[in-house]
């Protein structure tokens, strides 16, 4: 059991590690004229079908952990909305509801992509399709959970930041997550599937807890 638990917390680490170095260059979060593009949620996601929905919400902390300090030290115009450190101006500024923005999403992409990897696994006993599915679902997540919360908590301030018109602003989050979402949650199904079942070979079944 000692051997189990250490293997495991050795597993944990490895994905935090990957997690930080990506987060530190720019694979982790790709500049954008108004915001920065994220491919963070994979290893989240990864972490999530094979070690559980508990480590992958304890990855999506990181992740979201990892958001808000680029969101302080590196901002662009829109960085409020995912941290409390930065104001461009006195109209574009962060608050508490930042971290929720930035925190609550990466969570729940964790707990969402484990738990369906799980339930699909069960019904159809098929680790491909069970880890596709887990992939979109852990993007669409964090794709929608974020855009959603800007929409609620910040959508005048974000929509004048990006140089939209208020009242336009539904329609743009709509066409994000109809277009750059469902993009990313390809990608997220394909690299979840090819990466996981690399794994699952090369360990034998050993990184897999459920």
């Amino acid at each position: 059991m000692q051997k189990k638990d250490l293997r495991r917390m050795v597993q944990i680490a490895l994905l935090a590690a990957i997690m930080m170095v990506m987060s530190a260059t720019p694979l982790g979060y790709i500049p954008l004229p108004f915001m920065k593009a994220t491919i963070m949620h994979i290893p989240v996601i990864i972490g999530a079908c094979l070690l559980g929905p508990s480590v992958g919400a304890g990855l999506g902390a990181l992740f979201g952990l990892t958001s808000i300090v680029m969101a302080t030290i590196n901002p662009n115009i829109t960085s409020f909305v995912f941290t409390p450190f930065y104001s461009f101006n006195e109209q574009f500024h962060g608050s508490i509801w930042s971290i929720v923005v930035a925190m609550l999403p990466r969570i729940l992409i964790g707990v969402v992509s484990g738990y369906v990897f799980i339930f699909i696994k069960k019904i159809i006993s098929n680790d491909t399709v069970s880890l596709m599915a887990a992939g979109v679902a852990g993007s669409l997540t964090n794709t929608i959970g974020v855009m959603g919360l800007i929409y609620i908590l910040f959508g005048e301030q974000y929509a004048i930041a990006g140089g939209k018109d208020p009242q336009l602003l539904l329609g743009v989050i709509i066409g994000v997550i109809g277009t750059n979402g469902i993009i990313e949650a390809i990608i997220a199904a394909i690299l979840t599937a090819a990466v996981c079942k690399a794994v699952i070979t090369a360990f034998k079944g050993q990184f897999v807890t459920n």
